[in-house]
C-alpha cells in the first residue's frame, strides 16, 4: 500500500547513523518498569500485580443489654427540635488518583482476548492494571501479562487516542469461555476491580447436516443464486468466470463454496456486505473481495496475483471476523533492487484487510509490495471508523516483500503480529503508526531484511516487541524515522538482533552495522531490557537518541537494557550465514539456539507468554530451547 509520509531516503547514500518465584519476580519487575528517563508514569508500563487484599476483621458481638422498665413519663412540652448539623463533604479525589471506567473485551478472536479498560484522573501516570484468568468452571487462576497504561495523546499528524489500559491473553482454547479478573491500583487512589466473561470464536466449520448441491460452470450462477443458508455448494473440476455471490448464511449455517476436485476461477469472486459464506479449496486467477462482510471463512485456496490490481484477498470497508487461513497467495513481484520501498517497481497487496476481529493465519504469501497490510487511513476520523482492533497475523510463512511483509499500520489497540516467519523482505514488519498501542509484535523469526526489521514510523505510540528473532543486513536493530516523528512508548523484552556491516539499496541505507541505531527515539518513554545484540564484526556501536554507546557496558549502565547481552551468529545451532548480498533469494535458515550459547537463559519471564520455559530463565529470540516449532504456512 502507499506509505503516506513516509520519511524517504536519499538514493544512492546512506541514512543515518524455583519457576513460581522467577515469575512473581518477573511481574514485580514488568509492574515496576517506566520509560528510560525514570519518574512515575513516564513510559507505557504495564500494571502491577497488587498483593490480596487482607480480609476484613469479623466484628466481635457486644452483650445484648437486659431491658429495664420505663418509668411513666410526666406530661411535659415537647422540645423544639436541635437542627442536626451537616455533614462533612468527602474530600474529592485528587488529580492524581485513577477513575476507572468500564472494562471490555471487544471482538474476541479463536485464540487471543482484547482488553481495554478505560480511565480517567491520574495525573501523575503511576496507575497499574493487572489481570488473571481461568476458564469457566476452572479453580485456578493464570496470571496474564499486566496491561498497557496508555495515556491519551496523538501522533504529530494528529492521530489520536484516550487514555486506557490495554493489553491481550494469548494462546487461548477456541471456542472456550473464560472468567477475566481485572484488578487496577494506584497509590493515590480510585483502585477498583471489575470482572468479565469472554468467549472466545470456534474455527468456522461447514455446516454440521449440510445440503450438498453439486455445481458446474454451466449451472452455477443458478445454484449461487439459489443457495440457503446450510448449503454446501460443491464445484466440480473446470474453468469458471468470475462471480458476485449475494446469497448469506447464519451462524449455525453458513453457505459453503468449495471444491475438492480442482475448480478454477479466472476473475475476481466477490462478497460484498455478505455474512458467513466459506470459500475453500478454489484456484482463484484474480481477487477474493470480502468489503464491508462479516464472518467469512476464506481457507485453503490458491490465489494467483493478475492485472490490473495485483492484489490477493482483500476486504475493504471494514469487514469484520475475517478467518483467512492456510491460503497460498502468489504475486508477480521481481526480487530486485529496483522494487524496494514505496517508489519502487512493485505491486499489489497479497492480503489485506481493514477492520475488527480478523484472524489471518496459516497463510503463504510471497511476491507483492507488502505480504499482509492493514489499511492506511487518510485522517483520524477514518481510523477510528474503521476500529482496526483486535487483528491476529498468526503463522504466516511469508517472502520476497518489496515493502513490507507484514505491515500492521494505524492499529488502535491489540493487534498481535506473532509466530510469523519472513525470509527476504525490505521491511520485515511495519507499524506506521500504532495509535497508542499495544501493538504486539511476539516470536516472530525474520531473515535477510533489507531494510528495518520494525518499521515503527511516523510518530508510533506503544510498540510491544517480544521474543524476536532478527538477522539481517546492516544494523542489527536500527529505525530511522526522523526527528519530527520519533518513536514514543516502546517495550521490548527477550529480543535477538544480529547485523553486520550495511549498505544502500534501491536508495535505502541500512545502517553502517551498529547493534542498534534510533536516534529519532523518546528516550524517557522506552522501555526495552533483556535483549540480545551482535553485529558479525564483533564491535558493540550504540545510538539512544542522541547518546553513543561503545561497549555493552556503558549501555547497561546508562539505559534501560540493564540485562541486555551480546551475542553473534555462534549463539545459533546450525550454520548461518550472514546475508551479506541481501538481494540474494536466501534459502529459510534454521535459526534455533545453541545449548549453552549467549541467547540461552537470557530472558525475562512474562506471565502468558512465556510459561513452560525450560532451564533458569526464558531463552532469547522466538525459539525456546526444547519446544516445538511452530507450524508455518499452509497445515
Amino acid at each position: 500500500m502507499t506509505h503516506k509520509n513516509e520519511t524517504p531516503r536519499i538514493r544512492g547514500a546512506a541514512a543515518r547513523p524455583q519457576r513460581w518465584l522467577v515469575l512473581w519476580a518477573a511481574v514485580a519487575a514488568l509492574s515496576a518498569c517506566g520509560g528510560g528517563g525514570g519518574g512515575g508514569g513516564s513510559g507505557n508500563d504495564p500494571a502491577a500485580v497488587p498483593p490480596p487484599p487482607a480480609p476484613a476483621p469479623s466484628p466481635s458481638p457486644g452483650p445484648s443489654p437486659s431491658p429495664s422498665p420505663s418509668p411513666s413519663p410526666s406530661p411535659s412540652p415537647s422540645p423544639s427540635p436541635s437542627p442536626s448539623p451537616s455533614p462533612s463533604p468527602s474530600p474529592s479525589p485528587g488529580p492524581n488518583a485513577v477513575v476507572a471506567g468500564t472494562a471490555t473485551a471487544p471482538y474476541p478472536t479463536i485464540e487471543n482476548i482484547s482488553l481495554l479498560w478505560p480511565y480517567s484522573g491520574d495525573a501523575d501516570g503511576d496507575s497499574r492494571a493487572s489481570v488473571r484468568f481461568r476458564r469457566a468452571g476452572d479453580s485456578a487462576w493464570t496470571t496474564g501479562m499486566p496491561l498497557r497504561r496508555v495515556p491519551a495523546g496523538s501522533t504529530n499528524e494528529g492521530l489520536g487516542w484516550s487514555a486506557r489500559h490495554a493489553g491481550s491473553l494469548f494462546n487461548l482454547q477456541a471456542a472456550t469461555t473464560y472468567q477475566v479478573e481485572l484488578t487496577l491500583s494506584d497509590p493515590d487512589g480510585g483502585s477498583a476491580t471489575q470482572t468479565l466473561s469472554v468467549t472466545t470464536r470456534a474455527v468456522p466449520a461447514p455446516p454440521a447436516s449440510p445440503t450438498v448441491k453439486a455445481v458446474t460452470p454451466a449451472t452455477a450462477s443458478a445454484v449461487f443464486a439459489a443457495a440457503n443458508p446450510g448449503d454446501v455448494l460443491d464445484l466440480a473440476a473446470g474453468s469458471y468466470g468470475g462471480f458476485t455471490f449475494v446469497r448469506d448464511g447464519t451462524p449455525g449455517a453458513p453457505i459453503v463454496i468449495r471444491s475438492t476436485a480442482g475448480a478454477v476461477i479466472n476473475g475476481d469472486v466477490a462478497l460484498f456486505s455478505r455474512a458467513y459464506v466459506h470459500i475453500t479449496g478454489l484456484t482463484v486467477n484474480g481477487r477474493i473481495r470480502f468489503n464491508g462482510s462479516r464472518h467469512i471463512a476464506i481457507t485453503r485456496n490458491t490465489v494467483n496475483s493478475v492485472a490490473p490490481s495485483y492484489d490477493g484477498i482483500v476486504g475493504y470497508s471494514r469487514p469484520e471476523n475475517a478467518y483467512i487461513a492456510d491460503n497460498t497467495v502468489v504475486g508477480t513481484t521481481v526480487w530486485a533492487e529496483s522494487s524496494l520501498g514505496v517508489s519502487g517497481d512493485n505491486r499489489g497487496e497479497g492480503i489485506v484487510v481493514s477492520g475488527p476481529g480478523h484472524v489471518i493465519q496459516n497463510n503463504r504469501v510471497t511476491g507483492f509490495r507488502d505480504n499482509i497490510s492493514l489499511y492506511e487511513s487518510a485522517d483520524n476520523a477514518e481510523a477510528q471508523q474503521m476500529e482496526q482492533v483486535s487483528i491476529d497475523i498468526l503463522n504466516n510463512d511469508l517472502s520476497l516483500a518489496a515493502d513490507d511483509a507484514i505491515e500492521a499500520d494505524f492499529c488502535l489497540h491489540n493487534c498481535r503480529v506473532m509466530r510469523n516467519r519472513i525470509t527476504n523482505a525490505f521491511v520485515a514488519l511495519s507499524s506506521q503508526p500504532s495509535l497508542g498501542g499495544p501493538a504486539y509484535f511476539v516470536r516472530n523469526v525474520i531473515y535477510n531484511a533489507v531494510y528495518v526489521p520494525f518499521k515503527l514510523y511516523r510518530n508510533s505510540h506503544g510498540d510491544v516487541l517480544l521474543h524476536n528473532t532478527v538477522v539481517k543486513n546492516g544494523d542489527a536493530f536500527g529505525a530511522y524515522p526522523g526527528s519530527d516523528r520519533p518513536i514514543a512508548r516502546l517495550f521490548g523484552r527477550n529480543n535477538l538482533f544480529v547485523g553486520g556491516p550495511g549498505g544502500t539499496y534501491g536508495g535505502y541505507g541500512n545502517g553502517a552495522g551498529r547493534v542498534l541505531a534510533i536516534t529519532d527515539l523518546q528516550t524517557t518513554t522506552v522501555d526495552l531490557d533483556y535483549d540480545g545484540y551482535g553485529v558479525t564484526t564483533g564491535g558493540f556501536d550504540v545510538r539512544w537518541g542522541t547518546s553513543s554507546f561503545a561497549t555493552l557496558a556503558q549501555m547497561q549502565a546508562a539505559t534501560t537494557e540493564q540485562h541486555a547481552r551480546q551475542v553473534g551468529l555462534a549463539v545459533f545451532q546450525a550454520s548461518v550465514a550472514y546475508p551479506g548480498s541481501p538481494m540474494t533469494t536466501y534459502a529459510v535458515p534454521d535459526l534455533r539456539l545453541k545449548s549453552g550459547g549467549a541467547a540461552v537463559d537470557g530472558g525475562q519471564a512474562i506471565p502468558n507468554v512465556n510459561d513452560g520455559y525450560a532451564g533458569s530463565a526464558p531463552d532469547l529470540g522466538a525459539y525456546e530451547q526444547g519446544a516445538a516449532l511452530p507450524v508455518y504456512g499452509p497445515r
